[in-house]
């Protein structure tokens, strides 16, 4: 690994020195994510900018998705299916609360995915830890977490049902989302670089995803003796996580299907970060 350390040439001067050691790079590689913090950010807005800056699709597609999916799980399980909602919580608010955790999931997987190939420019010609790249990536679902959050806090106002002191709790559901998401990403997009028809899986993984979560419904119509055994789905935990926090006492938490989710989430991430981390090093000659 080539690190680099400030030489004092003057009381004005100061040169880099770069310096080769075995070994280095897997000693240093935390250290080395804060040292290139710098290109984080400037990668994350990168994707932002492309996704955004002098585009209207960028935003209103971020408008218009969640919004046509909230229409149509509210008449097909709502009207159609005549599926119950929490309480008295309306069906609409149910389906975007239960919406809103899995478009920040599914996009995160989808755009951090195919980050790695979309960077082979700089991965073939730049030493930095790889981890960046689909970190960076995962910042423009933030961007559109953050869209569709003030559209549920106006559907909320419009429908007259206001959230509990639970909300504060909302960004810690936000963050078990952003790792529930990270760990299957990051394996999927170190298979990516190897096998290259994968990116040809992911939209089918998120599509099946959709079906298999308490999206359009709530968890609680599973019956009792299935519930824990649903909840091996991590996003089942995260979903109801996030209507815990939204839709307070209407939505009780199932605690021994989210402690499961838990566990499924950190064996995931850590499956992930070491599939990652092992073939790490063969990214820039496969890309």
């Amino acid at each position: 690994m080539a690190k680099e350390y400030p030489k004092a040439l003057g009381p004005q001067t100061r040169e880099r020195v770069i310096v080769l050691e075995s070994g280095r790079a897997e000693r240093h590689y935390w250290s080395d994510l804060w040292h290139y913090r710098e290109l984080f950010a400037i990668l994350a807005w990168r994707d932002i900018s492309v996704r955004y800056k002098q585009t209207v699709i960028g935003v209103a597609w971020a408008v218009v998705r969640p919004l046509m999916t909230m229409v149509v799980f509210t008449i097909l399980f709502g009207r159609l299916a005549k599926l119950p909602s929490d309480g008295a919580a309306p069906y609409p608010v149910l389906v975007f609360a239960g919406m809103l955790p899995w478009f920040l999931v599914s996009s995160i997987l989808s755009d951090a995915s195919g980050s790695l190939i979309g960077n082979a420019n700089l991965i073939s010609k730049v030493y930095f830890p790889r981890l960046v790249i689909p970190t960076a990536a995962a910042m423009v679902a933030m961007v559109d977490f953050l869209i569709n959050l003030a559209m549920l806090a106006i559907l909320m106002i419009w429908t007259g049902f206001l959230p509990g002191w639970r909300v504060f709790f909302l960004p810690a559901f936000a963050l078990l989302a952003v790792l529930a998401s990270l760990g299957p990403a990051l394996w999927i997009t170190a298979l990516n670089v190897k096998y290259r028809d994968f990116r040809y899986i992911i939209p089918f993984v998120v599509q099946f995803g959709l079906y298999v979560s308490p999206v359009g419904f709530s968890s609680s119509v599973v019956p009792d003796h299935w519930r824990f055994w649903y909840s091996l789905n991590p996003i089942v935990g995260v979903i109801d996580g996030f209507r815990w926090c939204l839709l307070g006492s209407e939505s009780p938490l199932y605690v021994p299907g989210f402690v499961v989710s838990l566990v499924v989430v950190a064996f995931f991430l850590w499956f992930g970060i070491r599939t990652f981390r092992g073939t790490e090093r063969t990214f820039a000659d496969m890309v």
